[in-house]
């Protein structure tokens, strides 16, 4: 049972997130060999305030 997570800061929409999902889903099977009504996916949408990348946090980013 392949098990996909993705983890992004929020703020797409869900037809993004359809479309991210299909293309995950095409790849997995395609390069992995994976049966797609085994594969799950699993979106994290993560706010801004709560992702730091080199001590500063998301929102802080934006500003610089």
């Amino acid at each position: 049972m392949p098990f996909v997570i993705v983890e992004m800061w929020e703020g797409r929409t869900v037809e993004q997130k359809r479309k991210l999902v299909r293309a995950i889903t095409d790849a997995m099977i395609e390069h992995a060999g994976c049966r797609p009504d085994h594969l799950h996916v699993v979106i994290h949408d993560v706010p801004k305030d709560s992702w730091a990348r080199a001590g500063v946090l998301g929102i802080d980013e934006e500003k610089h």
